[in-house]
């Protein structure tokens, strides 16, 4: 039986770190009130030369490094983002290129937030099949692209960054069990409802986003899915070591752990310094807690996402 390891992590944040303080000299709010709200304090933003592909490759050569494998050893590439650096070619196909690798699949998958879910999962997949041994996985955004800084509901959510594993064929189960799901009838609640037409903008190109509806119902689905995750592999909550949704609001995070009856100690949070960096947020959190020695070998980790479409998921993975 073959099955899927992570077997190294990686990630990077861009140099650029802009605080509330930093916001509130530009906009109308306050530390006070973007903390109180979302528990954000800080987040990473990309300069202008600064793309999705280029923070891909430095988060994939830290978990290539951490892995203790070379680049030429990767078989596949999935690469989650919905800030691409053009229409095409994917981001996947030039971080490929930017590694020096060439021949294997590389493609990018757009699911939002659940991205990296969405693409574990799938890597997880293609491992089993027999058809793949070692897949690199990232998350990768440059949400700064997409954002309406007039907009103090949305722009002070959002960071810039990228995290990513590497996925290797095993005889020992890694990746325990994963769940995923997708509702498109909730579209409108969180979007960017634009796009190009004869070299023109059309509709709106930047995120809008009806926050109260997003928190009720990520709350309820990241519940629902870790318990779905862990039915499938005959676990229970009590078996979680750590848990790490999607990194979107603090208040979030808190409740679904509540929901989960998880004390707060075994919640991973970098929402607080990172903000919210869609697809990327789940690796950087997995990569932050693993070299700061929280998560160990053997540790289970509840991974999830929630995300514009929606679309929503969970892998439980072991260590």
């Amino acid at each position: 039986m073959i099955y899927s390891r992570i077997i190294g992590s990686g990630s990077y944040l861009p140099r650029n770190v802009v605080t509330n303080g930093d916001l509130a000299r530009r906009m109308d709010t306050s530390d006070e009130w973007i903390r109180s709200r979302t528990g954000i304090r800080q987040r990473h933003i990309a300069e202008a030369g600064e793309t999705s592909s280029s923070l891909a490759l430095e988060a994939s050569k830290a978990a290539i490094a951490s892995a203790g494998i070379g680049a030429r050893d990767i078989d596949l590439i999935i690469l989650a983002t919905s800030t691409p650096d053009y229409i095409f070619p994917s981001t996947a196909c030039l971080l490929q290129a930017k590694l020096g690798i060439k021949g294997c699949p590389a493609f990018d998958l757009q699911a939002v937030c659940s991205g990296f879910v969405y693409a574990l999962a799938t890597a997880d997949l293609f491992i089993r099949s027999g058809q793949h041994r070692c897949a690199l996985v990232v998350g990768a955004e440059v949400f700064s692209r997409i954002l309406d800084w007039n907009d103090r509901g949305t722009c002070v959510l959002f960071g810039d960054g990228a995290g990513a594993v590497i996925l290797r064929a095993d005889a020992k189960p890694g990746i325990m069990a994963s769940a995923l799901h997708a509702d498109g009838s909730h579209a409108g609640v969180l979007s960017v409802p634009g796009n190009v037409r004869g070299g023109n903008v059309t509709g709106d190109p930047f995120l809008r986003m009806d926050g109260p509806a997003v928190f009720k119902f990520a709350v309820r689905v990241l519940d629902e899915v870790a318990r779905e995750t862990l039915a499938k592999c005959g676990r229970q909550v009590e078996n979680i070591d750590w848990l790490i949704p999607h990194q979107a609001n603090l208040r979030i995070l808190e409740a679904t752990a509540k929901r989960l009856d998880l004390p707060p100690e075994k919640l991973i949070v970098t929402v607080d310094t990172h903000g919210n960096t869609s697809a990327a947020s789940v690796p950087l959190a997995l990569d932050v807690a693993l070299r700061d020695g929280r998560i160990k070998r053997g540790h289970h980790v509840m991974l999830q996402g929630v995300g514009g479409g929606f679309t929503w998921g969970a892998v439980l993975v072991e260590m």
